[in-house]
């Protein structure tokens, strides 16, 4: 019996915009594309003979990239977008796919990402944080290439880590914006959950950007939340309680006088 998609890892097509994305994120794109799928397709378009575009050929064997050369015949107009906008539909429609990972930093992908999506396919962003806000919030989710560069991986294991996208009490207001929504009975609710809700909210969001690697280090680090783990796993979360504040009695004339 065949698998079926509940049951089988997710097939995706990657395709990248050479013009648009370094070369150094390759090994850092690929472990982050393996967490959530099988890249199936890997194509990547561009002019090779450009500077920019040919660091790429370099690495393309080492991941099994396969290479669309689009020479630039006219200047301002980018065939490169537009072949990998045309095999993306074609790929869309052959049903083979569970999801597309997009690598660019390039607005006018935007309507690409909405269109497949509409299908009903995840689509999966990649870009640097320069990318509108509208081709980040078209995707399923987005991934800041900055957080899969060597050097970051690197220090998080090392002391002198590189300074993060932003700063942990930037990500308070959501963190809280989020936990309102999720209301409970008591107000506790699954870490899985919580993150799964992040996401909905905001696409691009990623604890890596803020510094951590887990989501329950990055809430530990606000103050803000009580973490306790589960019997047999997992972790929940709430909001600190408010201490109630202490209110003074003021003393009447009589009882002054009392006093005195």
């Amino acid at each position: 019996m065949s698998a079926t998609r509940s049951d089988r890892t997710p097939r995706l097509a990657v395709l990248i915009d050479a013009d648009n994305t370094s070369a150094r994120i390759a090994d850092g794109l690929f472990e982050e594309i393996a967490t959530i799928g099988e890249a199936s397709v890997r194509r990547i378009y561009g002019d090779f003979s450009n500077s920019r575009s040919k660091s790429w050929a370099e690495i393309l064997a080492r991941h099994a990239i396969v290479p669309q050369q689009q020479f630039a015949y006219t200047t301002g107009k980018n065939a490169s977008d537009i072949t990998l906008v045309i095999d993306a539909m074609d790929l869309m429609h052959s049903g083979r796919f569970d999801g597309f990972c997009l690598v660019s930093s390039d607005s006018d992908f935007t309507r690409l990402a909405s269109r497949i999506r509409e299908q009903g396919i995840d689509v999966y962003g990649f870009g640097e944080q320069k990318t509108p806000e509208s081709f980040r919030q078209a995707c399923r989710r987005f991934i800041y290439t900055e957080n899969l560069l060597p050097e970051r991986a690197v220090s998080d294991k090392a002391e002198g880590a590189a300074a993060p996208l932003a700063k942990p009490e930037q990500a308070a207001d959501l963190l809280k914006r989020v936990m309102e929504q999720m209301d409970t009975e008591d107000g506790w609710v699954d870490l899985g959950g919580f993150g799964k809700q992040l996401l909905n909210l905001s696409s691009d969001f990623d604890p890596r950007s803020y510094g951590f690697k887990k989501l329950s280090d990055l809430v530990r680090s606000t103050q803000l939340f009580e973490v306790e783990g589960r019997e047999g796993g997992g972790v929940r979360i709430r909001l600190m309680p408010v201490a109630p504040r202490r209110t003074t009695r003021r003393r009447t004339g009589r009882s002054r006088a009392a006093a005195s």
